[in-house]
C-alpha cells in the first residue's frame, strides 16, 4: 500500500513542447499530416520570433480519420508549411478556386487553336477539341479527388508531392520534372514574350503615326518594362493574396478572348478563304503534321500543375472536405473557359481559314487583317486585355517556383523567409526569365512539340495516381477507364512529341536568338 501510495504522489513529467506553428496541425506536406482542429491537440509552445502568427492560418480543422487521433503522439508536425507562399493561408473558397483556375485555364495558348483546325480540319477539329476538353476535365477531378486522404489525413498540397508519393522520389524527377519545370518557369517565359510585344503595340496605337515611326522604346525594353510590372506584383506574399490578381486576369482574358472571336466573325470571312486540310508532300509528313495539330490542343488546355496548390489554400474538415468547393469553382471555370475556347476556335477558323497565322494565331489575324477598318479603341482595348491579363497568369504560374526557392531556404535556416530575401528571389527569378526571353524570343513557334512534352501531367498522370492510391477493384470499369486513359496518354505524348520534332526540323523554326522581333 505504501509503495502504491508513494508512486501515485510522484509527480509526472510532462511530454516536451511541440515546436511549430499552430496552424501546421493541419500541414500537407507531412509524412503523418493530421488535420486537426484546436480542441483535438494538445497545447503547443511557440518558440522563437521566426515563427510566423497564429493568424495567418485559421484553426477550425477537424480530423479527417479517426487513426490520427491515436496516433497524434507519434506524429512529427513540419513547421514549413506555414513559412512557404502555397501554403501559407487557408482562408480560400470556391470563389478563390474559380479565380485562379480561370486565370490558369485560359490564355494566350487558346488563340493558337484554329492553327490546328488548318490541318485537322472541321470534323476532326472539333471533334479533337471536344474530347481534349472532356479528357482533361476528368483528370481535372481525379486530382480534386486526390487532394486529400481521409484514411491518412494527408493533404498533397503539390502536384511534384503527389507525383512522388505515387511514382517514387527518382521517377518523380524523371517523369515530372521537365514538364512541371516547362508549365511554371517556360509559361512565364512565353508570357514575358507576349505581354512585352503587345506592350509595345499597344503604346503604338495610343501614341500614333509619330511613335510607330519612330518608337521610343525596343522590343527588348518592353520586355523588361513588362518584366518589371510582373517582378513587382509578384511581391504578394500567398496564393490566397493574389485571388483578386487571378479575378482581374480571368475577367481581362476572357475579355479579349470574346472580343477577338466577335470581330473576326463581324467582319465576316476573308475573301478567298479555303477549309481544305493543308496536306503536307509526303504521307509521313502528313501524319506528323496532324499529330503535331493535336499537340497544339493539348497545349491549350494546361494548369493541372496547379489544381493540387490551388486547392491547398483551402480549408478542410470530415465534414467539409476541401474537395466540395474546389470542385464547384472547377465547375464554374471550365464552363467559362468551354465558352471562350469553342467560339474562338470555331469562329476563327470561319473567319480565316487556311490564312490564320501560324505566330500569334488569333491576334495576329486580327491586327494583320482588320487593323486597318477596326476602331483603334477596339484594338488598343484588347491590346491592354492581353497585356493585363499577361501579367497577371504570371503570378500564379510563377507562384510554384517562388515556393521551392522559399522551401530551399525554411529547411536549412529553419524559420521564415524574411520579406527581403523574398523579394530577391523574386526578382532574381523575374528578371531570369526576362533573360531567356530576349535569348529564347520563338519559343511560341515551338507549341506542338512542347504540348507533346507537357501532356501527360495534364491526361496521363492522374489517370495513374488515381490507381496507385485509390486502388480502385482491378478489372472495374473505373481501373479499365484510367488505365487505358493513362496508357493513351502516355503514347499520344510519344508520337505528339515526336511529330513536333520532325515539323520543327522539316519546316524549320525562325531562330532568332537574342533578337525578339
Amino acid at each position: 500500500m505504501d509503495e502504491a501510495v508513494e508512486r501515485s504522489s510522484t509527480p509526472v513529467t510532462p511530454s516536451p513542447p511541440i515546436s511549430a506553428p499552430p496552424s501546421q496541425f493541419h500541414s500537407p506536406s507531412l509524412s503523418r499530416s493530421p488535420l486537426l482542429a484546436a480542441d483535438d491537440h494538445p497545447q503547443t509552445e511557440i518558440t522563437g520570433k521566426t515563427t510566423p502568427k497564429a493568424s495567418r492560418t485559421p484553426r477550425f480543422i477537424t480530423p479527417l480519420g479517426s487513426p490520427i487521433r491515436r496516433a497524434l503522439h507519434l506524429t512529427k508536425l513540419d513547421p514549413q508549411d506555414a513559412w512557404l507562399p502555397i501554403t501559407e493561408s487557408r482562408n480560400g473558397n470556391a470563389y478563390y478556386a474559380a479565380f485562379h483556375t480561370l486565370c490558369s485555364g485560359i490564355g494566350i495558348q487558346a488563340l493558337v487553336l484554329p492553327v490546328a483546325f488548318t490541318i485537322l480540319g472541321w470534323t476532326w477539329g472539333i471533334i479533337s477539341l471536344t474530347l481534349a476538353f472532356i479528357w482533361q476535365l476528368y483528370t481535372l477531378y481525379l486530382l480534386v479527388e486526390l487532394h486529400e486522404s481521409t484514411e491518412t489525413g494527408l493533404r498533397y498540397s503539390r502536384y511534384m508531392q503527389l507525383c512522388g508519393a505515387t511514382f517514387g522520389d527518382k521517377l518523380m524527377k524523371l517523369l515530372a520534372g521537365f514538364p512541371i519545370l516547362y508549365l511554371s518557369a517556360g509559361t512565364c517565359v512565353a508570357l514575358i514574350i507576349i505581354g512585352g510585344s503587345t506592350s509595345k503595340m499597344f503604346f503604338q496605337i495610343v501614341c500614333g503615326a509619330t511613335c510607330a515611326a519612330d518608337p521610343p522604346l525596343t522590343t527588348v525594353e518592353w520586355y523588361l518594362v513588362f518584366t518589371s510590372a510582373a517582378v513587382l506584383l509578384s511581391q504578394l506574399p500567398s496564393l490566397n493574396s493574389i485571388a483578386g490578381v487571378s479575378l482581374i486576369g480571368a475577367i481581362t482574358a476572357i475579355g479579349y478572348c470574346t472580343l477577338i472571336w466577335v470581330l473576326s466573325v463581324a467582319k465576316g470571312r476573308l475573301p478567298n478563304v479555303s477549309y481544305n486540310p493543308v496536306q503536307a508532300k509526303t504521307q509521313i509528313a502528313q501524319v506528323f503534321s496532324v499529330l503535331n495539330a493535336l499537340g497544339i490542343v493539348a497545349f491549350a488546355f494546361r494548369g493541372h500543375n496547379l489544381i493540387l496548390e490551388i486547392q491547398a489554400t483551402m480549408p478542410s474538415s470530415e465534414k467539409h472536405p476541401s474537395r466540395v468547393p474546389m470542385w464547384k469553382g472547377v465547375k464554374l471555370a471550365y464552363l467559362l473557359i468551354a465558352m471562350c475556347l469553342f467560339p474562338l476556335s470555331i469562329g476563327g477558323y470561319w473567319a480565316y481559314g487556311q490564312m490564320i497565322p501560324e505566330n500569334g494565331g488569333m491576334l495576329t489575324a486580327l491586327y494583320s487583317f482588320h487593323g486597318h477598318d477596326t476602331s483603334q479603341f477596339i484594338i488598343g482595348l484588347t491590346s491592354l486585355f492581353v497585356i493585363i491579363s499577361a501579367v497577371s497568369s504570371f503570378q500564379i504560374y510563377g507562384m510554384p517556383t517562388f515556393d521551392v526557392m522559399e522551401s530551399m531556404y525554411t529547411r536549412r535556416k529553419k524559420q521564415a523567409c524574411p520579406w527581403w530575401l523574398r523579394v530577391i528571389f523574386r526578382a532574381k527569378f523575374g528578371y531570369i526569365m526576362f533573360f531567356v526571353a530576349v535569348a529564347l524570343p520563338f519559343l511560341g513557334s515551338l507549341a506542338g512539340l512542347i504540348g507533346g512534352i507537357a501532356l501527360p501531367v495534364t491526361l496521363a498522370y492522374p489517370c495513374f495516381m488515381w490507381l496507385k492510391i485509390k486502388k480502385p477493384k482491378m478489372y472495374s470499369l473505373r481501373w479499365w477507364l484510367n488505365l487505358g486513359l493513362g496508357v493513351l496518354g502516355m503514347a499520344l505524348s510519344g508520337v505528339v512529341t515526336a511529330a513536333g520534332v520532325y515539323v520543327v526540323i522539316e519546316t524549320g523554326v525562325k531562330v532568332n536568338f537574342f533578337k525578339p522581333q
